[in-house]
C-alpha cells in the first residue's frame, strides 16, 4: 500500500509506516502545503495513494466517492496531541497488516475504526 500523509498529522507517522513496509510520503516532504482538497484529492489519485488526514472533508463519501479514490483514513480523535495521535496510528498501523485497503474510507477514533465501502 502506498500513503499519503496530510500535513495536519505529525511526520512521525509516515516513519511508521516506512518502518512497517509501506510506501509511504508527506504533503510536505512534497511542497504541497496548503493545497486546497480536491488537489490534494487529485495528486494522490495521481499517485495511487491513500490519504490519511484530520480533514473531515474526506469522509463526505459523496465528495470523494471511494470507488473513484485509493482510499481515505480520516482521524477523528478527542484530542490531537502527538502522543496521542501516535500510539492510535500504532494501533491502526497493527490493523492494516490483517488487512489491504482498496477504494476504502476509514474513520479512526480512540475506540474503532469504521470503514465503509
Amino acid at each position: 500500500m502506498r500513503f499519503k500523509i496530510d500535513e495536519n498529522l505529525p511526520d512521525e507517522l509516515s516513519m511508521m509506516l516506512r518502518e512497517n513496509g509501506w510506501d509511504s510520503k508527506t504533503i510536505v516532504e512534497q511542497d504541497i502545503s496548503g493545497a486546497d482538497d480536491p488537489r490534494v484529492a487529485a495528486i494522490c489519485d495521481g499517485e495511487d495513494r491513500i490519504l490519511i488526514t484530520f480533514d473531515m472533508g474526506f469522509a463526505n463519501i459523496r465528495a470523494y466517492p471511494t470507488a473513484d479514490h485509493p482510499g481515505y483514513i480520516v482521524f477523528r480523535l478527542a484530542r490531537q496531541d502527538k502522543p496521542h495521535v501516535l500510539r492510535v496510528a500504532a494501533h491502526v498501523v497493527a490493523k492494516l497488516r490483517d488487512r489491504g485497503l482498496r477504494n476504502e474510507l476509514c474513520v479512526v477514533d480512540e475506540g474503532r475504526i469504521r470503514i465503509r465501502w
